[in-house]
């Protein structure tokens, strides 16, 4: 993998996993996206194996005029920064995952929060498909490999995979999971599958350089 997307984490004990291993080898930079209210602050909670930084404030009367909350009208908070979490996959082999807020007004912080990031995890609710469609737009055009994490809400309509790549219209090859972000196993499973593609993706971009 390209040597910009992995940070060498020497530093002190906090770059060791819960489970006491050491986890300085290799990190990786993965960014949890999608439209608001489709689970990306839940999903980094879940999986992290550190306490979670978050940065959530409520919901206000303000806010509530501009951000786009049908569907989601019991959500009482939102972030407005990002979220922070860690996981390590196994033995020198660290995710740093950073959540990007969903509302448009806060779209700003995006170039910032993707700068150095291996691959991102684009999280979709099918009551909202469509809230998606910039988190998609953003990461293909910035040529960052995506995978669309489809977060099962109870009683959301369930469509095949396949029909939610061609109603998102994603690139041939970009892979749809479906998930249920407040599992461990399902997050960590789909963030398996993130730093697989990826490691695909770049290193066929890197044969296509060289030949």
């Amino acid at each position: 993998m390209p040597s910009e997307y992995v940070e060498n984490a020497h530093s002190d004990d906090s770059t060791r996993s819960t489970h006491g291993c050491d986890d300085s080898a290799m990190a990786l930079k993965i960014l949890v996206a999608g439209g608001f209210g489709a689970g990306k602050t839940t999903l980094v909670g879940a999986v992290s194996d550190i306490r979670p930084l978050r940065t959530e404030e409520p919901l206000s009367a303000a806010g509530r005029d501009v951000d786009d909350t049908e569907g989601v009208a019991r959500k009482t908070v939102s972030t407005v920064a990002m979220d922070f979490g860690r996981i390590t996959i196994h033995a020198g082999l660290s995710l740093y995952l950073f959540g990007t807020p969903g509302q448009d007004r806060f779209w700003f912080l995006w170039d910032e929060l993707s700068e150095g990031a291996l691959a991102a995890v684009v999280l979709a609710d099918t009551r909202r498909l469509e809230n998606c469609f910039a988190a998609v737009d953003y990461f293909e055009r910035r040529r960052i490999p995506f995978v669309v994490a489809v977060n099962r809400f109870p009683g959301a309509p369930v469509y095949a995979e396949h029909d939610v790549s061609h109603a998102l219209d994603l690139d041939r090859g970009t892979p749809v999971v479906l998930c249920d972000a407040r599992d461990r196993d399902s997050g960590k499973d789909v963030l398996i599958r993130t730093v697989e593609y990826a490691g695909r993706v770049h290193t066929a971009r890197l044969l296509d350089s060289v030949s």
